[in-house]
């Protein structure tokens, strides 16, 4: 049993052999708890090491080892000739509660009304990943080694630039190959110095709701569109307003409280596909003139377009620099590589920056001097064209595999683009039930179709 000596606290520590751990950690842990819980108090005398090894059945070099921990931590300090004792200045401590009788008891202050939606947990429909998983790339036709050389040669003699991260708006040299390449292949009208990279589409809008967007602001989005926009701009405490999509994409309402933003997707409409007219996209522009709106044009996935070529970016048709051009190389190359582009109006470029760099700085610029030689060098249009064949032939060979065995169940029609297919309960099988229900049945056996219902 432990005993009192003098003004000397009764201690009650024990050790277990048995254990994984160190000897004298388990009898610092023990003192740390008797000192936190206040069953040893401030200014108490703590055992001598002669006492404590004794009462544990180990040797005295153990209990002085706890007894260092404890005074360089701040725990106890050595009196000369006079033994160890409790600091003083510790703060008053209540006994330490089992965890959960402690969560109920006391509850952290609450999330801010802004950071809400961002706690917002995701539809587990949507979670889910397996076989036919919307939106991911196929790895498997990248060309791995050529990337590894580029990464290789970028960071053999890197220049202090490189090292230091000094370009806060992206390496200037992969801004100029991400330039070029969007006049040549979108249309897009901008220099490099309006180009900043980003982490991805989502992050630019992040970035750009902070310093567009007042509270209560009304926010266009595409009724369907993409869930993944929403929370970055109910964060920021805009209001959204679902707006329908027809034949032409985005049906700009007739009457209502004007937007300060509109979010599209014209080049291929997420999820349903479509493609704005450019009639539709002059008349966006022309309305969002006379309401003095801003345009974030989500550019998601138009490198996949397999007949003819793709409309090019709403952003070319811009007249008065409202539209924010955003692009990902996440869905053309891997999605770990996290980077992607928006194309800024000159006058957002240092606010932008500047909302970046108080939220989380800049992206990493590992991989940003390899890519803009992957660009450069051409090898970017040469995957494009490999993956084009690669994602059209994939697509065929599912339409063919849907008539066969999914006959009077589900109606699945070709797209011109894209990385994914939109599939319609045969009219039969939607008497018995929902989409819902149909996609917990395929994430049951493995495949991930998220509900067309999940993406309003």
């Amino acid at each position: 049993m432990p005993r009192r000596s003098g003004n000397t606290e009764l201690v009650p520590l024990h050790v277990d052999r048995k254990r994984g751990e160190p000897l004298h950690r388990q009898v610092y842990r023990d003192l740390v708890q008797l000192i936190l819980s206040g069953r040893l108090r401030s200014a108490a005398r703590v055992p001598s090491s002669r006492m404590l090894a004794e009462e544990l059945g180990v040797a005295r070099n153990t209990v002085l080892l706890a007894l260092e921990q404890l005074h360089s931590e701040g725990y106890v300090e050595t009196r000369h000739g006079s033994g160890t004792y409790v600091v003083h200045d510790l703060p008053e401590m209540r006994p330490i509660e089992p965890r959960r009788r402690a969560a109920a008891r006391h509850r952290p202050p609450a999330l801010s009304r802004r950071s809400r939606p961002l706690a917002t947990r995701a539809d587990p429909l949507d979670r889910q990943r397996g076989l036919l998983s919307p939106g991911e790339p196929d790895c498997a036709g990248f060309p791995f080694d050529l990337w590894a050389r580029l990464l290789a040669a970028s960071w053999r003699a890197p220049e202090r630039r490189l090292l230091l991260g000094e370009e806060a708006a992206g390496l200037s040299t992969l801004r100029a190959a991400v330039a070029d390449y969007l006049a040549a292949a979108r249309g897009v009208r901008a220099t490099a110095e309006q180009i900043v990279i980003v982490a991805g589409i989502r992050q630019a809008l992040t970035v750009a709701a902070r310093i567009l967007l007042d509270p209560g602001d009304a926010i266009w989005l595409e009724d369907p569109g993409f869930p993944g926009l929403r929370p970055a701009l109910s964060a920021a405490g805009a209001r959204l307003v679902p707006v329908d999509v027809d034949g032409e994409g985005l049906r700009i309402p007739a009457n209502g409280e004007p937007p300060r933003l509109i979010c599209v997707t014209p080049s291929h409409q997420y999820p349903l596909g479509m493609t704005m007219s450019v009639a539709r996209r002059l008349a966006l522009l022309d309305h969002a003139r006379t309401v003095n709106a801003w345009v974030f044009e989500d550019d998601y996935d138009s490198e996949w377009r397999y007949a003819g070529r793709p409309l090019a970016a709403m952003q070319g048709l811009d007249q008065d620099g409202r539209v924010l051009y955003a692009g990902t190389f996440s869905k053309i190359l891997f999605p770990s590589i996290r980077l992607g582009y928006v194309v800024l109006p000159t006058d957002l470029i240092e606010p932008f920056l500047a909302a970046r760099r108080i939220l989380d700085d800049q992206p990493g610029v590992f991989a940003q001097p390899a890519l803009a030689e992957f660009i450069l060098g051409g090898h970017l249009a040469t995957h494009l064209r490999r993956q084009r064949r690669r994602y059209k032939a994939r697509q065929e060979l599912l339409l063919r595999a849907a008539r066969q065995h999914l006959r009077g169940l589900l109606d699945v029609a070709p797209d011109a683009g894209g990385m994914h297919l939109i599939g319609y309960l045969h009219r039969d099988l939607a008497a018995r039930m929902d989409d819902r229900e149909a996609s917990r049945r395929a994430v049951a056996v493995g495949l991930t179709t998220p509900p067309l219902s999940s993406q309003r």
